[in-house]
């Protein structure tokens, strides 16, 4: 079968003809075709392992004359297909044209069958305890792909149980099946080789170097990766049942890589936070770090009510007196958040220009830390990007405390709204606090929100929805996981409020998607664009305009991280 004019390939699974690329992995074309192949070693972000051999199928190809390299075809004129004699695996065996596989025949059926007997062997019976019952394959395919019964008598092999082989990994060797996939993810994705096989026949396991354990910041991963109960979480190991979890699409806030990530949580808690793939930014990977960012939803520092001077009020108190003292201020310093979505970015822009003060100064305070070349970034900020596009601020770049104290000093600015920023830290100190009209707008407590005549709590990521733009430019939505505080709007909300109580334009209500409405009609990179309109993995907007804007350590905004 020749190629076809977009370089795609015809495949047949079961009789399924699909179009693939050129040498795709014979799993996911499968998988294209609707019909699962069963696998455990295979993952798609590592190498090929082929040892554990639950992926066997029977394969044929267009048959095809030796001597004349014409091709052979049955008595109705159809080209005949050459079956193997023996079953192969699919993880192996990449895409031709033509190509045929089976994966429903009595062969693979038996085949699947011995394969599932063999890794039973040894494996405990102890679904009801494991921390994996409900997302592990082992049990899953026992049920779709195994016999049903057992013949195996014998006393089964014991192996080490709860070997802590890093920090915040534990291993259960009892249940490993030797797939190999951990062994691969420290080998080809964070390039150090901690763990390995050792011992031989059925008392293999897996084991550390010596030396060595395995405490890199991404060492969760193979969690994620392993298909059964061996490696658990010490952070979420026997929290909570997964069937009892809600599961909501997210991005991580740790860094500008914008990392997609799901977040589990059940009546208003988060219990974890997994990565979801996206090929283009994270694969399937993320860090430790990141997943542990949900604590800070239930922190003592957590700040969950609106004050005026001090005391307790309602939102709409606070919205008057925020409005008031807007309305009234002769100069306006803004320290922005790169952690506030583009929504939110957007709302803050027409509050600002909402306001009749003389003076005003916008920034979005830099948070720049080491990257680690991979899914952490250089600049810590998730929506750097957005609150250039959105037009919040027209160049990013620390925040020089000397001009803001001086302009504080000559009276230029009264007013200062600082947004998930300390103020201390930019050179204003408690008594040049008490000069001003100081509005703290955070999700925690910090040095200077003690001094706020107005402090607005905010929510965190997890407890809301919106977008940020990430080192990419590309556009991508979070949605809300668990509620915010009891009283609490959401920050949208809070300044579609302000806005209408400064006779401003304001979008039709305060979700995202009526926010958008205003944000594509106004704001020309994202022309057109709808928050439904924004796919699962993202959307690339124009951010050719701020390409060479100047950053950090002589790097430009837009770069790509290392596994693009």
């Amino acid at each position: 079968m020749a190629e076809s004019a977009d370089k795609l390939i015809s495949v047949f699974v079961d009789g399924i003809e699909v179009k693939v690329a050129p040498g795709t992995n014979m799993i996911e074309a499968a998988n294209m075709a609707g019909v699962e192949i069963p696998h455990y070693c295979y993952h798609s972000h590592l190498s090929v392992a082929g040892n554990c051999r639950m992926c066997l199928v029977e394969m044929g190809t267009p048959g095809v004359d030796r001597a004349t390299r014409q091709p052979i075809l049955d008595a109705d004129g159809k080209q005949v297909i050459q079956w193997m004699p023996k079953p192969t695996i699919a993880c192996a065996t990449n895409a031709t044209p033509g190509l045929h596989i089976r994966t429903k025949t009595k062969l693979v059926k038996e085949c699947r069958e011995g394969i599932m007997e063999f890794l039973l062997v040894n494996h405990p019976l102890d679904c009801p305890i494991c921390d994996q019952a409900g997302e592990c394959h082992l049990q899953e395919y026992a049920t779709d792909y195994g016999r049903g019964y057992s013949r195996y008598v014998e006393d089964k092999n014991v192996k080490p149980k709860r070997t802590m082989i890093g920090p915040r990994v534990i291993l259960d060797n009892e249940r490993c099946i030797l797939c190999g996939r951990c062994v691969r993810f420290c080998k080809e994705v964070i390039k150090d080789e901690v763990l390995g096989f050792t011992e031989r026949g059925s008392h293999s396991t897996i084991a550390c170097y010596p030396g060595k354990t395995l405490d890199d910041n991404y060492s969760l991963n193979v969690v994620d990766i392993c298909p059964v109960g061996a490696l658990t979480s010490t952070d979420f190991r026997f929290k909570m049942r997964v069937w009892f979890l809600k599961e909501t699409p997210s991005i991580c806030t740790e860094s500008s890589v914008g990392v997609n990530t799901i977040v589990w949580s059940r009546e208003g808690v988060i219990y974890r936070i997994t990565p979801r793939r996206n090929d283009v930014v994270n694969d399937t990977w993320m860090s430790d770090s990141g997943r542990m960012l949900y604590k800070e939803v239930a922190v003592e520092n957590r700040s969950t009510n609106y004050t005026i001077e001090g005391k307790p009020v309602g939102a709409p108190e606070a919205v008057a007196a925020f409005a008031d003292t807007l309305n009234k201020a002769r100069g306006i310093a803004v320290l922005a958040s790169g952690k506030s979505s583009v929504e939110e970015m957007f709302l803050l822009k027409k509050l600002i220009a909402a306001a009749p003060a003389g003076k005003k100064l916008v920034r979005v305070v830099p948070h720049v830390e080491k990257g680690d070349d991979f899914l952490i970034s250089t600049d810590r900020n998730p929506n750097t990007r957005g609150a250039l596009l959105t037009g919040l601020v027209d160049g990013i770049g620390a925040v020089d405390g000397g001009t803001l104290k001086a302009l504080v000093d000559s009276g230029s600015i009264d007013t200062v709204i600082s947004v998930n920023e300390c103020v201390t830290s930019y050179g204003l100190d408690r008594e040049e606090l008490k000069k001003l009209n100081f509005i703290y707008m955070g999700t925690h407590f910090c040095e200077s929100s003690q001094y706020a005549n107005i402090e607005v709590p905010l929510l965190t990521v997890f407890e809301k929805e919106g977008s940020f733009v990430n080192q990419q430019f590309r556009l991508q939505k979070f949605a809300q996981a668990v509620p915010g505080p009891e009283g609490v709007m959401s920050d949208s909300a809070f300044l579609v409020a302000l806005l209408g109580a400064m006779k401003a334009k304001v979008p039709a209500n305060a979700s995202a998607a009526a926010v958008w409405e205003q944000i594509s009609a106004e704001v020309p990179q994202f022309a057109g664009v709808s928050y439904a309109g924004i796919p699962a993995e993202g959307l690339p907007v124009d951010g050719s305009a701020f390409a060479a804007q100047p950053f950090v350590e002589g790097k430009s905004l837009h770069y790509t991280p290392a596994n693009a």
